[in-house]
């Protein structure tokens, strides 16, 4: 069996060998074994994100003179390889930890540092060269590169978010035209209502959605405020006030993003109120979906034995002993996203509300716990339109057997036979079990034509023209 090459690195607490072939450090390694807890890695659009505020402030630093080109240039390719997507497995650190990100901060400092120094020709270690503090975190902290980047990859995120939501508003008005004229009972309480339409109900559904995509996109001004160059509490100690300005607008420019430097980096670094604000957003996004998928089911139940007045396009055969039976499996997955964004935001709340004097220790937990609703809600979008809104089918016998055998129908023709009448009718269809017609024979003098006359008009149609 081959023999393991080590380097052999030190910190503050002493030395540790680290694979020779590894660009993370001992630091690295050090968070490697404190940290075994959620059995998930840190989400790889953070890491991301952090590269590009990391390459924004080596292009300051070298733009003011502080780094030479000869090892700024290998640290920006560094950068811009991580961005990429590369060696996503050198950052094996698990998404919760303490330090307020400081362990996933130094991992990346030490992945750069190695691979700029390889990319120099140096072997991985040579700290004299190119230090991993020195020279690749030269003016910042953990505590404004950190909050910085997870507003930069909420704000991607965001970005793509609203993009999601807004095909699957289209997708809904569609079956909003689609299902304009099919004439269905409403159901208040769970129980029979007035007549409506389908194309009604997805109106409801439609317009809900663009409340949510409105919301989103309003929310990112939420978060374009950073307190890059604040560095540890927000006093910018340990920084020039040149820097503080150039890396926030070369971080607009190379991420076309609509950031701005905070009025106040204090606040701004110890403050996590702007997550909290825009995580109920997402939670009232995941309410509507929520309630939308529980109504497609409630629609779509039996479909014998249910309401049965909507189809939802099958994905898989849903029992393993029940022979033809299909489950509405889609609706029930984007329940339980909804479930999870909404627990999510509690978490986020209680984060928030968490930071204590110039710094919030917690930051790892709701950078997780955002970004996971944000990746989790434009997964769900995209299935929930793909999978099962765009391809419903309306059920119009059963609606309209629905329709016609509920006493709660007789409600349109109140104004044409009085209430006293229609309260004769709907004891019967009660008592009997007859039908709508069946119902009226002998109280109003009414036909079949004439009913379903009373019951087309324009107020039973979609109000949304």
């Amino acid at each position: 069996m081959p023999s393991v090459a080590f380097r052999v690195e030190h910190d503050l607490l002493g030395e540790m060998e680290i694979p020779s072939d590894a660009y993370y450090g001992i630091h690295t390694l050090r968070a490697i074994g404190n940290f075994p807890l959620l059995g998930q890695r840190v989400a790889p659009s953070l890491i991301q994100a952090m590269a590009e505020v990391k390459k924004a402030a080596i292009l300051s630093n070298e733009k003011l003179g502080y780094l030479p080109v000869s090892k700024s240039s290998a640290m920006i390719q560094a950068c811009d390889e991580v961005i990429q997507g590369q060696w996503l497995e050198q950052f094996p650190l698990d998404a919760l930890q303490g330090g307020a990100g400081t362990s996933t901060h130094m991992n990346l400092n030490e992945v750069i540092a190695n691979r700029a120094l390889e990319i120099l020709g140096h072997p991985k270690g040579r700290y004299d060269l190119i230090h991993p503090l020195d020279d690749v975190n030269l003016h910042q902290s953990t505590n404004d590169l950190y909050p910085t980047a997870i507003k930069v990859a909420s704000l991607r995120l965001l970005e793509k978010l609203s993009e999601k939501i807004a095909r699957l508003q289209g997708a809904l008005q569609k079956k909003e035209q689609e299902f304009h004229a099919c004439l269905k009972l409403a159901r208040t309480e769970l129980q029979d209502a007035i007549p409506t339409t389908l194309g009604n109900s997805f109106s409801a559904f439609a317009e809900a959605i663009a409340r949510d995509r409105w919301r989103i996109f309003k929310s990112m001004e939420r978060l374009k405020n950073i307190n890059l160059g604040g560095t540890a509490i927000g006093t910018g100690f340990g920084a020039p006030k040149n820097y503080s300005y150039l890396i926030t607008q070369i971080l607009q420019e190379t991420t076309q993003l609509p950031l701005a430097r905070g009025e106040n980096l204090i606040d701004l670094t110890q403050n996590m109120d702007s997550f909290v604000e825009v995580s109920g957003i997402l939670k009232a996004h995941a309410v509507n979906l929520f309630k939308i998928a529980s109504d497609l089911r409630l629609l779509s139940s039996g479909p014998n034995a249910g309401l049965g007045e909507i189809s939802l396009p099958p994905q898989q055969a849903g029992s393993s002993i029940m022979v033809g039976k299909v489950n509405p499996v889609i609706p029930e997955a984007i329940t339980q996203v909804s479930l999870k964004v909404i627990g999510n935001d509690q978490i986020i709340t209680q984060v928030g509300q968490l930071g204590q004097l110039e710094l919030n220790a917690f930051l790892p937990l709701l950078a997780h716990s955002f970004l996971e609703n944000l990746h989790l809600l434009i997964q769900a979008n995209d299935i929930f339109r793909e999978r099962s809104i765009e391809g419903i089918i309306a059920n119009q016998e059963s609606c309209h057997r629905h329709l016609y055998e509920s006493a709660s129908t007789l409600a349109i023709l109140i104004p044409r036979i009085g209430y006293e009448k229609a309260t004769q009718a709907a004891l019967r269809m009660q008592k009997e079990r007859l039908t709508l017609q069946e119902a009226l024979q002998g109280i109003a003098d009414l036909s079949h034509q004439e009913i379903d006359e009373m019951l087309q008009t324009s107020q039973l149609l979609s109000s949304r023209r």
